[in-house]
């Protein structure tokens, strides 16, 4: 019986692949370009491609494909076989390093946002040879950048990429500052925690809800949710066991690091998490995974839910964004060290990370802003959506000594002069948790916990490192020309710590009071939905960094902006007009149908009994003709709201949709949700939310 390690990565032509197969010569070169960048010349790609294509068809792989992540969110892949005519009339398998490098799928029916018109069809993908390929469904998945003809990015591995090569620039400047001359490259590292949602198939294929949108537009709560807390980290049932079991074994197949699988708080819900890996390789890691939690899914009768929030009256689902930078040298820069030394440089990344996270709120409200997301922020189960950082009592204690260079407790009451003082030593677990924080350090990195479950990590962490870039580049423009170094970098701190304090809070987000100080005390933004943020994409500030550090051009920040509000008018509209159905096809035809058969045995019960009042079912027909008319009411009312969109243009359609549609959705669904609770179930048509989350055994 194979064990784990004999067959992990066994689907990827990864460094022990690339070591048996490569010769020395086309190792060392083809590693120079994965560690530095260095570029790849032809004869080194020919011979990797033809080792890779071997490989491949050991593997049983008939076809390869430039797997890539365009605008939608979702990956995308066009496949060629390796066949090639042969003169006896046979075919030969072939793969070029041309064929390696460069690809060229149709780019005029992926989103642009304008940089491409529908004629102009022609876009290139280009190998990303830092993440490994890797065999699915017998085709040959070759990891790729996406772009246009006239060379702008229309993918979001593009822009990550970017951001990190921005990080990696500003930290380098800042390390060689602290006499870090052997270190090559800063990287990140991400480790995203993915929650969601097992339902039966079955219940899931009756209710057009969920196989339109992926969230339920109606349900009533049932008369048990989540308030028992009995599903988080309970047993595991054995039919999510069985799939557990399998989806980690076609993970590890494909090198996914996936480590930890436990029930979260919702019935039905669960969580996986992977180790840490590189920001690109776990962007792409957690995209694999996504698809294959749902692939796993339909083998065993259920269907994996993504969607943030696809049952009201329960938590919604995020994902942990775990982010850290590390040299090569594999120090991580945000541990506090034990030296003098070590704590100036820890504090200035610190630092680095607080000034980011204040002076750009927005684009990391951005970055996490969906349709669906905007209904799990702030939800008592999600951070709000105000930003804040938790440091934790004892870290925020010592920032709090050093703005006002007083005595900190925990270093015998001395002054902290940076590289004087020593710190104290923190260990990983210094401070407890704070699930309510969207930002929180977790004592060697920060856990970002704003986004959901259905998105693309890449959004979160390319406005994070474009961030933190900027701050280390500010630090480094004056640290450079500094004549005392000590000094100026104390100065820097304390200033850094006065400036954004008000980012900091370690209380409970979930308070109201604290979405009151935070919003009219201390000035930070709260964007409660997508039409609220997305506009500010394109405010001076964030252009300007943004295409200072290269990570974006002009253009395509506004076709970012136009296609994440064209995404979130097409998601509610998909939703309203579902409604619509729904309601007009099955709620009031299934809330008459009980009412004429509540009425019928009445009529029946009078003949045989003439005396007899029938209160109880005249009272029931009343008030199930009352809501069967008020949900016809409600279904005008939202046609109504959609007809009034027509004529205006995205930006326009998302504010009407958040101030008309959205509105009218809610009302509608209130009216239904007290008509499930009033009509048997016999009657009523779909699977109720008691049936989809206590289903699965």
């Amino acid at each position: 019986m194979k064990t784990v390690p004999d067959y992990f990565g066994s689907m990827v032509f990864d460094d022990r692949v690339m070591r048996a197969t490569l010769s020395a010569e086309v190792y060392r070169s083809l590693k120079r370009t994965i560690d530095r960048g260095a570029q790849l010349d032809s004869s080194v790609a020919n011979a990797v491609a033809d080792a890779m294509k071997n490989w491949a068809v050991s593997k049983g792989a008939t076809h390869y494909t430039h797997w890539f992540q365009p605008l939608t969110g979702i990956t995308a892949e066009k496949h060629d076989s390796f066949i090639s005519p042969s003169p006896d009339g046979g075919v030969i398998m072939e793969f070029s390093g041309k064929e390696l490098i460069k690809g060229e799928p149709d780019a005029s029916s992926f989103p642009s946002g304008g940089l491409r018109a529908t004629f102009e069809a022609r876009g290139y993908t280009a190998w990303d040879p830092t993440s490994y390929a890797f065999i699915k469904d017998k085709t040959l998945c070759i990891p790729t950048a996406f772009c246009s003809y006239g060379g702008e990015a229309l993918d979001k591995k593009t822009p990550l990429l970017r951001s990190m090569e921005a990080l990696n620039r500003q930290a380098m400047r800042i390390l060689k500052l602290f006499g870090h001359t052997d270190v090559k490259c800063v990287r990140t590292s991400v480790g995203p925690e993915q929650e969601y949602f097992l339902v039966d198939k079955e219940l899931f294929d009756k209710r057009k809800d969920l196989v339109y949108t992926g969230r339920t537009l109606f349900g009533a709560k049932p008369p048990k949710g989540q308030e028992l807390d009995d599903h988080y980290f309970g047993v595991i049932k054995p039919r999510v066991a069985e799939y557990m079991a399998d989806l980690n074994e076609e993970l590890w197949k494909l090198g996914v690091l996936a480590k930890t699988e436990h029930n979260e708080v919702a019935p039905a819900q669960h969580e996986l998490a992977p180790i840490f890996s590189t920001t690109n390789i776990a962007t792409d890691h957690n995209q694999l995974t996504m698809e294959i939690m749902q692939k796993v899914a339909l083998k065993h009768g259920l269907v994996c839910l993504l969607h943030e929030k696809p049952f009201a009256g329960v938590n919604g689902s995020g994902k942990h964004n775990n982010w850290s930078l590390a040299t090569d040298k594999g120090v991580n820069l945000l541990t506090p060290g034990e030296t003098p030394y070590e704590n100036a440089q820890f504090l200035l990344f610190l630092c680095a990370v607080l000034k980011a996270v204040d002076d750009y709120q927005d684009l990391l409200r951005i970055a996490v802003a969906t349709a669906g997301n905007d209904h799990r922020l702030g939800a008592n189960e999600a951070p709000p959506a105000v930003l804040s950082v938790f440091l934790g009592d004892e870290l925020t204690a010592v920032l709090d000594a050093i703005e006002n260079d007083l005595p900190y407790n925990g270093t015998g009451k001395k002054l902290l002069k940076l590289g004087v003082d020593v710190l104290p030593l923190f260990v990983k677990d210094n401070t407890d948790r704070n699930r309510t924080s969207p930002f929180a350090f977790t004592g060697n990195k920060f856990e970002f916990r704003m986004l959901g479950s259905a998105n693309s990590i890449a959004c979160a962490n390319i406005m994070l490192n474009s961030a933190v870039a900027e701050s280390l580049k500010i630090y480094a423009d004056r640290l450079e020309k500094a004549e005392d170094f000590s000094s100026t970098l104390h100065e820097m701190i304390k200033k850094t710590i006065k400036d954004h304090k008000k980012i900091i809070f370690n209380g409970n987000g979930y308070d109201e009071a604290w979405i009151k100080e935070a919003t009219e005390k201390r000035g930070l933004l709260n964007y409660r939905t997508t039409p609220d943020c997305m506009p500010h994409l394109l405010d001076e500030k964030n252009v300007e960094m943004l295409t200072a550090h290269k990570v974006y051009s002009e253009s395509e920040l506004k076709s970012r902006c136009e296609i994440m509000l064209e995404n979130y008018n097409k998601a509610v509209l998909i939703e309203a007009s579902t409604m619509v159905s729904m309601a007009e096809k099955e709620i009031i035809p299934a809330i008459e149908k009980y009412a004429a058969s509540l009425a019928e045995a009445a009529l029946k019960k009078k003949a045989l009994i003439p005396e007899l009042e029938c209160a109880a079912e005249k009272e029931s027909v009343k008030t199930l003709s009352c809501l069967a008319d008020r949900a016809a009411e409600g279904v005008k009312e939202l046609k109504d709201s959609l007809t009034g969109l027509v004529g205006r243009n995205t930006e326009e359609t998302a504010y009407a949709i958040r101030d008309a549609v959205l509105p009218a959705m809610s009302r509608l669904r209130a009216v239904a949700d007290e008509a499930e609770t009033k009509t048997a179930k016999e009657y009523w048509p779909f699977p109720t939310y008691g049936d989809l989350l206590f289903s699965v055994k």
